[in-house]
Parts: structure tokens; C-alpha cells; sequence
């Protein structure tokens, strides 16, 4: 930590930019302006940091390093705030239990991830897991029964704050003695006749439906398929050998089984934390954001977490493949 740094410094230079000027910030911050003006040269003198120039007629014209110091800035000033927030909910026994729901969609790995970084912040906790269907857990998160949960976008209730913790690809599933298992990135016409199995429409509406959208966008429709209302039903039919599904990445499947990629296609899943945006335990904001860098430390070190999903890399193609290889997808939310 940079002990020279202090909380002022950043709100004094991000006050200056977003007012546009000294003057306007020291109204702002209800300070005087050699006072932040002060400040603001201390602080770029001390990292040897340009945030600003002055322009004609007194205009304040933003470096590349200042139009960064805004949402920089934004970041670390909300993280304080809502440390802050939580501790004063904590010091006050605000915080009894936590309700913390999922759908059957989410990999529980990461659910218990969010159960333990609680744990971490709280010990003394009561943590009260609930699964469910979606719209069940929108409702409930809307009424105050449930506190946060873990869902698959899209969320649309407007008394719902939603924070993506984390995008998938989706790849396909296949039995690993099918024929097409010697290739290594599938095209997709592979999928037709294939990719015969899908989410229950009534339990996962978006899901279904987006998978169908993305079926479509290759030119394939399917008249009839299989349908399952889990993760682990989905995979047990394409163990079966009732045909192909799109699962996650970062699936658990089983050694029968295996995964491929689809040449030039966006498809993926986004999950994300949801709560009331009105009511809720102080502490869900500093658990988002600790997931998140938790989720973004595994991703850069090319593994999981403890505590996060397995890597089933493994069961994917090599990057030099024999076989003939597609551009590997970008991303794109599923909605489920």
C-alpha cells in the first residue's frame, strides 16, 4: 500500500475533472481553492503524474492519464464507501444471517465461493442457502425474503441491482466415442442432427430460447429434442447418447464425456449477482467485489481459486490442433 496516497487526493482530482475546473471543484467540496489546488499538484508531483492541462480561455483539457483517473477514481472511492457502509452495519449488528440464493443453472462451486468470502467477512454468519427457479428468486429478492442471488442474465425487475461476476463460453457435449470427438473445433454444421438436447422451457425460458436463437444463427432449427431441467440431466442425456447439448466451459463432466468448441460462433453465458437495490446487507457489495477479483486473479493465473470451478480444460482441443481449426468465439450473454 502507497501511504502517501490519501482518500482526499482522489475525491479533490476527481471533484477538479468532473467540475470541469479549481473553481467549480472548491465550490463543489465547499473548500478553498489554493487549498485543492495545492493538493491536486502535491499528489501529481508526488507519482510524477499529468492528469491535466490548462487550454485556452482556462479550459481544462484532460492527459490520457486523466481521462484513466476518473473511473479509477470512481472505483476505488465506491469500494471505500461501501467498505465503510459495511462496517457500520456490522458495528451496529445489522447483518443477523444471510439469505443467498441460486438457480440450478450456476455452478455451485462458485455459489460456495460467495458462501465462503462471507464467511471470511462475517464469521459468525448465519448463512441460509436458497435454490430456485429465476423468477422465484427475482420475487423474493424484490419482497426482502432472500438477500443476493446467483442467477444467469438477462434480469430485468427494475428493483434489482445487478453485478456480472462472470462470462462463460458455451461449448458443446458430446459422448467421447462419438466420431466427431477426433475433431478438435467442430463447424457448425456438425450441430445439425446432433444438438438434440435442451433446457425444459418452462423451468429456463431464456435459456431454452437463446439457445434456439443461436442455433438459428447458423442456419439450424430443431423441430424435436430432448429436454432437461438441470445441468446434471442435460449431461446424463448426452451420456445416454440422446444427442449433443451446450454446456458451460467450465462444466464437471464426466469421463464418458467430452467438450468441443464451434468454429466463428459468440456464444456464451453471463452470471451475476442480484439483490434489492433498496434493501440489503451491507456486506453483498464488499462480497461482489471481492469475488470479482478473486474470479479475475484465477483468470489471469490461467487456474481456479480454491474455492471457484474446476478447470476442464483438459477435455478441450490443444491450441495447435491437427485437426482443422476455428476462430476461437468471443463473447456474447446467454440469457437463462
Amino acid at each position: 500500500m502507497n501511504e502517501s496516497a490519501e482518500l482526499r487526493h482522489f475525491r479533490y482530482l476527481l471533484a477538479i475533472i468532473e467540475q470541469g475546473g479549481f473553481r467549480a471543484a472548491a465550490e463543489y467540496l465547499h473548500t478553498a481553492q489554493p487549498n485543492l489546488s495545492e493538493q491536486a499538484k502535491h499528489f501529481q508531483d508526488l507519482f510524477d503524474l499529468h492528469l491535466f492541462r490548462q487550454g485556452k480561455g482556462g479550459r481544462l483539457l484532460l492527459t490520457k492519464t486523466g481521462v484513466a483517473f476518473g473511473p479509477i477514481a470512481r472505483g476505488l472511492l465506491a469500494a471505500c464507501d461501501e467498505a465503510i457502509a459495511a462496517l457500520v452495519a456490522i458495528e451496529h449488528e445489522e447483518i443477523g444471517n444471510l439469505k443467498l440464493g441460486s438457480t440450478s443453472l450456476i455452478d455451485q462451486a462458485l455459489f460456495h465461493a460467495c458462501c465462503q468470502i462471507h464467511r471470511q467477512i462475517l464469521p459468525e454468519c448465519a448463512i441460509f442457502p436458497t435454490h430456485g427457479d429465476k423468477p422465484q428468486l427475482e420475487e423474493e429478492l424484490a419482497n426482502g425474503e432472500i438477500d443476493a442471488a446467483l442467477v444467469t442474465l438477462p434480469v430485468t425487475d427494475p428493483r434489482l441491482s445487478v453485478e456480472v461476476v462472470r462470462r462463460e463460453r458455451l461449448v458443446v457435449c458430446m459422448r467421447r466415442d462419438h466420431p466427431l470427438a477426433a475433431k478438435s473445433v467442430l463447424e457448425p454444421s456438425d450441430l445439425r442432427n446432433n444438438l438434440r438436447i435442451l433446457y425444459h422451457p418452462d423451468r429456463h425460458f431464456h435459456a431454452h430460447h437463446r439457445h434456439l436463437e443461436y442455433l438459428r444463427e447458423i442456419g439450424i432449427e430443431i423441430d424435436h429434442y430432448s429436454r432437461a431441467n438441470h445441468p446434471v440431466e442435460l449431461r446424463e442425456l448426452v451420456k445416454q447418447g440422446y444427442g449433443f447439448a451446450l454446456v458451460r466451459e467450465g462444466s464437471r463432466i464426466d469421463d464418458e464425456l467430452t467438450m468441443r468448441r464451434v468454429a466463428g460462433v459468440n456464444w456464451h453465458v453471463s452470471i451475476a449477482v442480484i439483490y434489492n437495490s433498496q434493501r440489503y446487507p451491507k456486506t453483498v457489495p464488499v462480497l461482489i467485489r471481492y469475488l470479482k477479483r478473486q474470479l479475475s486473479a484465477a483468470r489471469e493465473n490461467g487456474k481456479p481459486p480454491a474455492t471457484a470451478a474446476p478447470d476442464h480444460s483438459k477435455d478441450l482441443p490443444p491450441k495447435r490442433p491437427s485437426a482443422s481449426v476455428g476462430r476461437p468465439p468471443t463473447q456474447s450473454a446467454l440469457r437463462g
